[in-house]
C-alpha cells in the first residue's frame, strides 16, 4: 500500500513539474488538445461560449486593472478598462434610454428618449475647473464653471459654460462642441422640436419670452432642488425624463446666481452677436425662449446625431 502511495505522489509530481515546464499554459477543451504555443490560456468548443464577470456599474469595480473586461449589465455590453477610464460599450448600436459613458473622461450619463430625439438626461459636466471671475479661452482645454467655484456643484447640477466655450470656438449649428463624439450641441429649431412634442403650439415656440402651458414643468426634474413654485406644482412635474436642475448661471460679470430657481440651457443657434437659450424658473410652468449675451455661463445638454 505504501508502495502504490509512493508512486502516485511521483506521478502527481511529474504532472506539476509538466505544468510548469511549459511556462504553465492551460488548455480548457473537451478534445484533449494541447494549448496554442502563443496562448497562455486556450479556451475552445464548439458549442459553449465563455462568460465574462458581470457587473451592474463599471464604476462599483474597486482598483480596476488596465486591460479588465467585464459585461456592463447596465447597458447589456462589453467594456475595457484603458487604465484611466472605461471604454464605451462595444457591440451593438447605442440603443437611448441605457446610460452612455463619455470616454474622455469615463462619467456617464443618463439618457432618454423623447419623441424622435435622444437627449442626455443630465448636464455636461466636461473640463477643468476655473474661478468664475475670469472668462473661458480658446486654449485647447475644454474649461468649465462649477456655481459658487465648486466642484461639489458640478456634480449635482453640471457644468456651466460661456457660449463659445460651449461651440469650441466655431459658429456652426449643430456642431459638436463640448459634447462627446455622436452627440451634439442642440439648436434652436431642435429645442422648438422638443417642446412642441410636449405640447407647445408652432406659433408658441417661435415667440420669445415664456411661451406655452406646462412644458418647462415636463421638462424639469428632481423636485426637492427646486424653489417651491408653479413649476413643481404641476401635476406635469418630471413626465419627460428630460430632468432639468436649478444650476442656476454664471453672470457676465463673474457672479453666480439663480442657483435652486432657475435652469439655463445653451442652443448652438446664434441670433446676431447673441445666441438662443432657453430657462426655467421655479415661478413658471412655462419654457423661456430669449437671445442671450454669449459670456454668461450656461448648462450644456447635447442631443444624439
Amino acid at each position: 500500500m505504501k508502495k502504490v502511495t509512493k508512486i502516485f505522489m511521483i506521478i502527481v509530481a511529474v504532472a506539476i513539474s509538466t505544468v510548469y515546464t511549459t511556462q504553465a499554459q492551460v488548455a480548457v477543451n473537451t478534445d484533449g488538445s494541447e494549448p496554442n504555443a502563443s496562448a497562455m490560456l486556450d479556451v475552445k468548443s464548439t458549442d459553449k461560449g465563455f462568460l465574462p464577470p458581470r457587473v451592474a456599474n463599471v464604476n462599483d469595480v474597486s482598483n480596476p486593472v488596465a486591460g479588465l473586461q467585464v459585461y456592463d449589465q447596465s447597458n447589456n455590453c462589453m467594456r475595457y478598462y484603458n487604465g484611466t477610464v472605461w471604454s464605451e460599450c462595444m457591440g451593438g448600436e447605442f440603443t437611448c434610454g441605457y446610460d452612455f459613458v463619455d470616454s474622455r473622461d469615463g462619467q456617464s450619463y443618463t439618457t432618454v428618449q423623447i419623441g424622435t430625439q435622444c437627449w442626455m438626461a443630465e448636464n455636461l459636466n466636461i473640463g477643468t475647473m476655473i474661478n468664475g471671475s475670469g472668462d473661458q479661452t480658446d486654449n485647447g482645454t475644454i474649461e468649465k464653471y462649477c456655481y459658487d467655484d465648486s466642484t461639489s456643484n458640478c456634480d449635482t447640477y453640471g457644468g456651466l459654460y460661456q457660449w463659445d466655450e460651449a461651440m469650441q470656438y466655431v459658429t456652426t449649428e449643430g456642431t459638436q462642441g463640448i459634447c462627446p463624439a455622436g452627440w451634439h450641441l442642440p439648436t434652436d429649431d431642435e429645442y422648438k422640436t422638443l417642446e412642441m412634442y410636449l405640447g407647445m403650439s408652432s406659433s408658441e415656440a417661435n415667440d420669445i419670452g415664456y411661451r406655452g402651458t406646462n412644458e418647462g414643468s415636463k421638462l424639469a426634474g428632481n423636485e426637492p432642488l427646486w424653489t417651491d413654485g408653479d413649476l413643481d406644482s404641476n401635476a406635469d412635474f418630471g413626465t419627460s425624463g428630460f430632468t432639468a436642475l436649478p444650476g442656476g448661471y454664471r453672470g457676465t460679470g463673474g457672479a453666480f446666481g439663480g442657483l435652486a430657481d432657475g435652469a439655463n440651457f445653451w442652443s448652438s443657434s446664434e441670433d446676431g452677436t447673441s445666441a438662443w437659450g432657453r430657462h426655467l424658473r421655479y415661478a413658471h410652468a412655462q419654457m423661456y425662449r430669449l437671445n442671450y449675451n454669449k459670456a454668461y455661463g450656461f448648462g450644456a445638454r447635447c442631443l444624439r446625431d
